[in-house]
């Protein structure tokens, strides 16, 4: 018998037996139950693992994920109940919008072309409008008609005007970041920008949308991208990150001081591998420019792998510490360095390595100081913060966290896009999101006691034990009560975030996620774990905002902002706005134009 067929022989040999015996396996732990007594030997379920509600039959979601023109111009919303007369100023929401350009058709959510949205409150009337980013790789595409730049799950073809030689060469090219600002708005110095994770960012009219810092320039010849002859071009001038500092870019998810004084942290890639960064920008002051002057890296944190540094989405900060979670959600460089040579997407080269732990580092925000104690727990990621406080020498930080890191890959459009059975199978593989307590205990030296739970706090039950080793184990406490799972875990939190960011608080609220998108909307009090929750059939609310009264002094006294669309033909797209402290609705502005589901967003108030 030839070799080859030999070993797929062996192979097919291989699996049926492995099947056979997973059957074997499962047919004497469901008999030997009912044998007396030795049911006490058999392994029990992990007390970690989160069982997971699935639901059947979930609603068809596909039109929520579909491309829609933008609405340049204000156009009213017809208001049911009342919109309070004291909220004034504008709800700015940003996430993808449009998926294909000609018959090119991107891969993942995260893909989209951003569109900006704004939701302008005030005397209790609200008017919608819409523009897409005029972003260079919007352009390009447009001028096209097909898909130039490369996305985080689309890889661009090489133009099919070049000859065969050109397009084998253009194999070769690094990946280009891309300047798809689709996340969220940042503030810098007053100025509001939109920003995903990448180098550039753009910096946008709250009031109006428009694309800043526009200039107009004729051309003769091709333009810097290699297109075709243009006579004239508009090019918008992007804010370089790496311009100002020696970063390669930085998350959409800063920090801001009461005086102005913006916190981030981006990574930095050199010859000697890859670094993240504590990046300050100072408020904005006479002798500085209006971007970025002035911006300054506070420190650089090696990574345990250079080669492979954490993905990570956003990060802790307290009255005196920022505090990094570094995850086994591992970027591979040479695999995303390589990713256009290999014919692959750059979320290719993102893996989930769960044999690492999950370390935090806390850094001295005024110093730049890497405190010396190593802190880690069980591997999970986080995307989300909610928020981080000190107390009697630890610090408390509250995340939404994730027991498995395959939520990325599965957000393929493919997968939101399907209906029936396919649609029930993807949401069953989603891991869900849990919100979840640390306490990190900083006053650790070689005196400390190993074994012993390190947390002083009677109001938490997260446990700190120094290791053997001099590691700080960190075991997290759930914010939630028993029987959370059923509202599908909970996603987008948000605070009372000018009142209570880097202090003890009570309540944060977020989107639960009873489907591959959220589907209803969620208060957790913290000292209690009981939750509040809204939800209407068939809607989809985006991540609320608070947004709190005049001169209020509880600090739930204020209202929820939240865009919630529908798939359903009659159904119109609305702005919800609810009483934060009963979570009851108040009122809605309902928009008769479709609006596809988006990501993040800020209250600008007037």
């Amino acid at each position: 018998m030839p070799s080859a067929r030999r070993n797929m022989f062996a192979k097919i040999l291989l699996s049926a037996t492995s099947l056979l015996l997973a059957h074997l396996l499962h047919f004497l732990c469901s008999l030997m139950q009912f044998i007396p007594g030795f049911k006490n030997y058999l392994p029990s379920p992990s007390k970690e693992q989160i069982p997971c509600h699935r639901p059947r039959g979930l609603q068809c979601i596909s039109p929520l994920v579909q491309s829609v023109e933008e609405t340049p111009e204000p156009i009213p919303a017809k208001i049911k109940g009342h919109i309070p007369k004291w909220i004034n100023g504008n709800l700015l929401r940003n996430g993808p919008g449009k998926f294909e350009f000609g018959n090119d058709k991107f891969n993942h959510w995260f893909d989209g072309m951003a569109l900006l949205h704004q939701f302008q409150l005030a005397h209790g009337t609200v008017t919608y409008r819409s523009r897409f980013l005029q972003s260079s790789s919007y352009l390009r595409n447009s001028q096209h008609s097909r898909i130039v730049a490369s996305e985080f799950g689309t890889l661009a073809m090489p133009d099919p005007c070049k000859s065969l030689f050109g397009r084998f060469l253009s194999r070769f090219e690094p990946p280009q970041p891309s300047d798809n600002c689709n996340v969220n708005y940042v503030l810098y110095k007053g100025d509001y920008y939109v920003s995903s994770e990448n180098i550039c960012m753009h910096k946008v009219d709250p009031e109006t949308l428009e694309t800043k810092e526009k200039v107009w320039k004729d051309f003769h010849k091709s333009d810097p991208w290699g297109s075709s002859a243009l006579t004239e071009n508009l090019w918008h001038l992007q804010v370089d990150w790496s311009k100002f500092i020696a970063v390669n870019g930085a998350t959409a998810h800063p920090h801001y001081e009461s005086d102005g004084t913006t916190y981030n942290m981006g990574n930095s890639y050199g010859k000697h591998g890859s670094s993240y960064n504590i990046i300050r920008v100072p408020p904005q002051e006479s002798g500085h420019g209006d971007t970025l002057e002035g911006a300054k890296v506070l420190c650089s944190i090696p990574p345990r792998d250079r080669a492979k540094p954490s993905y990570y989405h956003s990060f802790g900060m307290t009255e005196n510490y920022i505090i990094f979670i570094e995850q086994p959600l591992k970027l591979n460089l040479l695999q995303i360095i390589t990713s256009k040579l290999r014919g692959k997407a750059i979320y290719d080269g993102i893996s989930w390595e769960p044999q690492h732990n999950t370390y935090f580092h806390v850094v001295n925000k005024h110093t730049g100081e890497v405190l010396p104690g190593s802190w880690c727990s069980q591997p999970f990621i986080t995307f989300h913060q909610i928020n981080a406080f000190e107390e009697r020498g630890c610090v408390v930080l509250d995340l939404c966290c994730q027991d498995q890191g395959s939520s990325l890959a599965l957000y393929t459009l493919q997968n939101l896009r399907r209906s029936g059975e396919g649609l029930d199978q993807v949401y069953a593989s989603v891991p869900r999101s849990f919100p979840r307590r640390f306490v990190l205990p900083l006053d650790v030296d070689s005196d400390t006691p190993v074994g012993k739970n390190l947390n002083p706090l009677p109001y938490t039950q997260a446990k700190a034990v120094k290791g053997a080793d001099g590691k700080i184990w960190c075991t997290h406490e759930n914010l939630h009560p028993e029987g959370f799972e059923q509202v599908g875990g909970l996603e987008f939190p948000q605070i009372n975030y000018a009142g209570y960011n880097g202090r003890r608080y009570r309540f944060f609220y977020g989107c639960g996620f009873g489907h591959l998108l959220g589907d209803s909307l969620i208060k957790v009090d913290v000292d209690t774990k009981n939750f509040k929750m809204w939800q209407e059939e068939g809607c989809y609310p985006s991540e609320p905002v608070f947004v709190p009264v005049p001169n209020a002094t509880a600090e739930d006294s204020g209202v929820i902002l939240s865009v919630v669309v529908s798939p359903a033909e009659n159904q119109s797209a609305f702005l919800l706005v609810l009483d934060a402290e009963t979570f009851q609705e108040l009122g809605r502005a309902e928009v008769g134009v479709p609006m596809p589901y988006g990501f993040h967003g800020i209250f600008s108030a007037h």
